[in-house]
């Protein structure tokens, strides 16, 4: 049997350098006081022997963990995992964020907590106790958390929270929600439509709220009255398709549909294939985030776009600057989400009543 490979460590640094552990690590977290001549020594023994520093090494210097931690829900996550729906929200999270951390040396960790736990200090005080990271980055609803935020507070945790705006500690992103609805409705005034159905996600995540008064100010500046055009949803496909029988009851009913994500979008899409009707010959329809189901679907779907790598990335570049004790803006960070149009929305046709 062939023998592994002994890896390379900051202990085989040290002695072909002729220097301490300390220095070492000094020079790889880019440590002042150590000398010029000493630092070429050490860099030239790293590049020689292939050295790739671990975070062991890198925490020698005892200020900093080299570790990010995103929290995102648990149950939600598990859920959409379970089903395998093709939800790709924390894959373009971790693909982001762990590109950025890779530049710097640092390292991503995925951590789950429930939001509406009563153990959620007791699984959030675990998790860093056992890895002391130097950064939070918080992903909806967890960023408007008060519990969650005073927890990492008080540990003097850099905290990045994405999707939120509440009052608090940390570093604010948002993709601009509102601006993306509206993007959204004015796509769809442009093409003719009038009544444009709009379904919301979940009350408890502020982006939901922004999305809605996104649309109703679409609505309103195109002189359009969005008065009964609104339906409730929860993320879920069931919750799209209830959403989208309402929406297509009664003697008036829509031409048209956003819908919060892409879920209750394919739920929205069934139920509109069960009423008759043709996308998008008949009725158009518009879903957010644009995961990789979307874009398969038939026909595929136009979404808005939400840019949640950069966003990622972002949120990781803020926190290891604040570690640096660098200066940075606490104004809120916007990543604008963009609209994707694909083959589900067309100019509306003329109702026979319009024709007459």
């Amino acid at each position: 049997m062939a023998r592994r490979r002994q890896s390379v460590t900051i202990k085989h640094v040290a002695a072909d350098a002729g220097v301490s552990l300390q220095t070492v690590s000094r020079v790889i977290n880019n440590e002042p006081n150590v000398r010029p001549e000493m630092q070429e020594r050490v860099r030239a023994s790293i590049a020689k022997l292939g050295y790739v520093p671990s975070i062991a090494a890198q925490r020698m210097a005892g200020r900093r963990s080299y570790l990010i931690v995103a929290l995102n829900d648990r149950e939600r996550t598990i859920a959409d995992w379970r089903k395998r729906e093709g939800t790709d929200w924390v894959d373009q999270m971790m693909f982001g964020g762990i590109l950025k951390c890779t530049e710097h040396g640092y390292r991503l960790i995925v951590e789950l907590v429930d939001t509406h736990s009563d153990h959620i200090e007791r699984e959030l005080l675990a998790a860093i106790a056992s890895l002391q990271p130097d950064g939070v980055i918080l992903t909806p609803p967890h960023s408007q958390n008060q519990k969650i935020l005073e927890i990492l507070d008080d540990h003097k945790i850099s905290i990045a929270r994405i999707g939120s705006l509440t009052d608090g500690p940390g570093f604010l992103l948002t993709m601009d929600d509102e601006h993306a609805a509206r993007l959204a409705t004015e796509h769809l005034v442009e093409l003719g439509h009038h009544r444009i159905g709009f379904i919301a996600g979940p009350p408890e995540y502020e982006l939901s709220g922004w999305r809605v008064v996104g649309w109703k100010a679409a609505m309103r500046d195109a002189g359009i009255d969005s008065g009964g055009l609104f339906a409730q949803g929860d993320f879920s496909f069931a919750s799209g398709r209830a959403a989208a029988e309402a929406l297509l009851g009664g003697d008036d009913p829509v031409t048209a549909i956003i819908a919060s994500n892409d879920q209750m979008t394919l739920g929205a899409l069934e139920v509109v294939r069960e009423h008759g009707l043709r996308v998008p010959e008949d009725f158009s329809l518009i879903s957010f985030d644009d995961t990789p189901v979307i874009r398969f679907s038939h026909p595929p779907l136009t979404a808005v776009q939400q840019p949640i790598a950069e966003v990622a990335s972002r949120a990781v570049e803020l926190i290891i600057s604040d570690q640096a004790g660098k200066k940075v803006s606490r104004e809120p960070v916007v990543v604008p989400a963009s609209l994707v149009v694909r083959n589900s929305t067309a100019r509306r046709r003329p109702a026979l009543k319009d024709t007459a």
